[in-house]
């Protein structure tokens, strides 16, 4: 049994990124991004997954399971997990609830029409969660979310109810200096994600609303922060879960497939670490809750 758990997650985000989140609605050259992330990025990865024998949990928008369902379909018969990941990528926080309740039924549908089976796990667009999120999350009876941030390498459980006060300069100080509230425990496993294990930030070149100019350095990018973080992980925490999520619009490019080839091996030449598909981690968490507790003073 490994101490430390590392999961890829590959958001599939494709056209649908840039109709959601990239600002290139309007853009036929940005949507053909997409178009090549679907039909070439996708068949990359998976072949590379399948070269190194290793399972992985993709996120898949709606929108892409039906304009790649021959793409999408080979990840699941490849034995790989499908979670939901929104319709074309909406921001959640920007959804009512009856719309965000529709698109994540859809969601689910159109996933098991792909794998036959109910998805275990969501992850929100936007890695954000509306006001109506935790409870719809709870309401479809997921197995697991992973779309938080309050841990690093450690799950918990989604909480409902959790409040704040925002800061209103109109008012008395009264009104918001009180602290952050936490709400209620509920049983859906919460596998925590991070920015600085994410390719999109550092990696893609998007023109709206701002210019964001996506050539950081891939050598940097792996040895800076995503082997520094393993390596904290297994050197010093020593059990844990490495959530790694990256997307075929930016490792299913050429020049990417090596770096992330040569991750992989890199996580394999350690003897206590094994790679597992998100479900599985939720599942052994749930049984015990205690196998993923640091070993050391290292949080």
């Amino acid at each position: 049994m490994s101490d430390v758990d590392v999961a890829i997650g590959v958001d599939a985000d494709c056209v649908a990124g840039w109709l959601g989140s990239y600002g290139g609605a309007d853009s036929p050259a940005d949507l053909s991004r997409g178009l090549s992330a679907g039909n070439e990025g996708i068949p990359r990865m998976l072949q590379l997954f399948e070269d190194e024998g290793i399972d992985t949990s993709w996120y898949v928008p709606g929108h892409t399971i039906e304009t790649f369902r021959e793409q999408v379909q080979a990840v699941a018969d490849a034995g790989h997990e499908i979670g939901v990941h929104g319709y074309s990528h909406e921001n959640p926080t920007d959804l009512s609830r009856e719309q965000e309740d529709e698109i994540l039924q859809l969601s689910i549908d159109l996933v098991e029409e792909v794998t036959g089976e109910k998805p275990a796990g969501h992850r929100a667009s936007w890695w954000e969660f509306s006001e109506n999120t935790p409870e719809l999350v709870e309401k479809y009876d997921f197995l697991y979310d992973s779309s938080l941030m309050e841990r690093e390498f450690e799950p918990g459980y989604m909480r409902i109810g959790d409040s704040w006060e925002k800061i209103d300069y109109d008012q008395s100080p009264g009104s918001w200096t009180t602290p952050y509230e936490y709400g209620e425990e509920t049983d859906v496993v919460e596998i925590p994600i991070s920015w600085y294990r994410d390719d999109i930030p550092p990696m893609l070149f998007i023109k709206q609303p701002i210019y964001h100019a996506g050539y950081k350095d891939p050598q940097m990018m792996y040895e800076q922060y995503y082997k520094r973080q393993f390596d904290y992980l297994y050197n010093r925490r020593g059990a844990g879960v490495y959530t790694f999520t990256i997307h075929p619009d930016i490792h299913g490019l050429p020049h990417m497939i090596t770096h992330l080839e040569d991750f992989i091996n890199y996580v394999k030449g350690h003897e206590n670490a094994a790679f597992k598909t998100l479900e599985e981690i939720a599942k052994r968490y749930d049984d015990d809750p205690s196998i993923y507790e640091p070993n050391g003073n290292y949080l």
